[in-house]
């Protein structure tokens, strides 16, 4: 199937319905998240106290203002894949690659929740949205005949293209949070 007959409504679906998915998904993250550092870290420091400090004191002092501007951050990323999806019928690498970090980065969510043994934030969002939604969007674009070969390397760069985008926008958000804007001068 060409893009010019694909139909308008599904292929928006697949590329601008990343930004959608992914939006639920973070307001689960935003939600959650700073309750849960303060709950369930000092559990998980107890429970494994061999890891390194600096992880744990990185966990706890998660706050939640920092954490909602990263995730802002992160949606600006997100929403450039998916517009680039969009503009390109789905034939987008950088849509694609994002599309399979969105999925992959579902699954660590779901192996984080077993490797602690509880909830974290993600969890939920992530087998009844984030995984089926991936699944569904790379049908589309296989049906569309737009879907790049994916291979390993495909899945890592996926992977490793959310992995640097959220370390950089936690960076950005630490950044903005700590030299907020000066007062306006009266």
């Amino acid at each position: 199937m060409s893009e010019r007959s694909m139909p308008a409504i599904p292929a928006a679906a697949a590329t601008l319905g990343l930004l959608a998915a992914w939006t639920v998904h973070d307001l689960e993250e935003v939600a959650a998240m700073a309750h849960w550092s303060r709950t369930r870290v000092p559990v998980l420091r107890e429970r494994h106290p061999r890891l390194p400090d600096r992880i744990w004191r990185r966990l706890e002092a998660v706050d939640g203002r920092e954490f909602a501007t990263a995730v802002g951050c992160m949606g600006l990323v997100v929403a450039a894949a998916a517009a680039d999806g969009y503009r390109t019928g789905g034939r987008s690498a950088f849509y694609q690659d994002s599309l399979n970090g969105f999925g992959l980065h579902g699954l660590v969510h779901l192996a984080q929740a077993a490797a602690t043994r509880g909830y974290t934030p993600g969890v939920v969002t992530s087998p009844l949205l984030v995984v089926p939604f991936t699944l569904w969007a790379r049908g589309r674009l296989r049906r569309a005949g737009v879907l790049r070969p994916t291979r390993p390397r495909e899945l890592a760069r996926g992977l490793a293209l959310a992995g640097a985008a959220t370390v950089a926008a936690h960076a950005v958000a630490r950044r903005i949070r700590s030299h907020p804007p000066a007062a306006p001068a009266r």
